[in-house]
């Protein structure tokens, strides 16, 4: 089963505009759900010889092997160097690889630009994650797209798309990629060899892609961050906030990149919502497996301090993505989530 099966809706929508495609498609929605995997096989099937009667890539023409290959002269990734280094495999250099896409990937573009295609047909950029561009680079892909070459079309990728310049968005025509349905998404990842689809599926939110990582990364000994980081949540006012920073913080080093404190804050606000829902009598939504132990935590916690905590933890998101020292960070919000439990008279 295809990811593309799951998003029939976007593909057709997507297909409908290969006449008159505009210079620059922006895909957003919610993280996980498979919208890098949609723009790079439109990308393709742009690119193909033979596409079939979905306009999908038939992967089997010279486009497509260069394409597989990752060498197609008229197509462009644009991504952090951190994400290729976590793809591909590669060990964590002397120097840290950025978590930004940099200007000089946009000015190596130059001469991409400037040949025009080497087939006598489209060339595309692929940016994945669009936000991730910085400050520098964003200005110049806006200078690229304020005059864009013919024949060129950008493609961006983005889980938040306020956090791209105004002007960006403006230049772009815009695609939302929603929720795939429930049922399509369990069998997606039963397709693809994951047990127990529905709980992953709700601690993702409903994003498959996201589900199959979890799964994947937590299903057994090796790379596993999520039942540790469980361990010290269910603990509640027993919980060691030293301890389970520490804990954490040696789990980010050891998966060099492939966790990060944003992914963890992420989980720990999908936590105090389920703690926030048992606290006034409504079912959890992403800790299923776990509804018992929260519904006995959240009897403990006054829901308005859940309410003030989520708001903090939003702020705390925001700062998880600057450079921070990830273990004095860790010890702020671990001593934040043990603060709930702490009895405080007329409260």
């Amino acid at each position: 089963m295809n990811i593309l099966d799951l998003h029939k809706k976007t593909w057709d929508e997507l297909s409908s505009r290969r006449d008159r495609l505009p210079h620059a498609l922006l895909l957003s929605g919610q993280r996980g759900i498979g919208k890098f995997a949609v723009a790079k096989d439109f990308a393709a099937s742009l690119l193909c010889e033979n596409p079939d009667a979905q306009q999908r890539a038939c992967g089997h023409c010279l486009a497509c092997n260069w394409f597989a290959q990752g060498n197609h002269p008229d197509f462009r990734l644009l991504q952090p160097e951190a994400m290729t280094e976590i793809s591909s495999g590669e060990e964590e250099g002397k120097k840290k690889a950025s978590k930004e896409i940099l200007i000089d990937q946009i000015r190596a573009l130059d001469e991409f630009l400037g040949v025009g295609s080497h087939r006598g047909g489209l060339s595309i950029v692929l940016v994945n994650p669009a936000e991730a561009m910085n400050r520098s680079a964003a200005n110049s892909i806006l200078k690229i797209l304020e005059e864009p070459p013919s024949s060129i079309l950008f493609l961006l990728v983005s889980d938040e798309q306020s956090r791209l310049l105004p002007t960006i968005r403006s230049r772009c025509q815009s695609i939302l990629i929603g929720l795939p349905e429930t049922p399509a998404a369990q069998a997606y990842l039963r397709a693809s060899g994951i047990d127990d689809a529905e709980r992953w599926l709700a601690l993702s939110g409903g994003a498959p892609r996201l589900a199959l990582e979890l799964a994947e990364k937590n299903g057994s000994g090796q790379g596993s961050w999520l039942p540790t980081l469980l361990t010290h949540l269910k603990q509640g006012a027993q919980h060691d906030p030293l301890r389970a920073a520490g804990d954490i913080d040696k789990l980010l080093r050891e998966q060099k990149g492939a966790l990060s404190l944003r992914q963890i804050i992420d989980t720990l606000q999908k936590w105090l919502i389920d703690l926030t829902q048992a606290a006034n009598s409504l079912p959890v939504r992403y800790f299923l497996a776990n509804n018992g132990e929260i519904s006995a935590l959240a009897a403990k916690i006054p829901s308005t301090r859940l309410v003030r905590a989520y708001r903090k933890l939003a702020i705390q998101r925001r700062e998880a993505e600057q450079p921070v020292n990830g273990r004095l960070f860790l010890e702020g919000v671990f001593l934040d989530y043990r603060d709930l439990f702490s009895p405080r008279p007329g409260e």
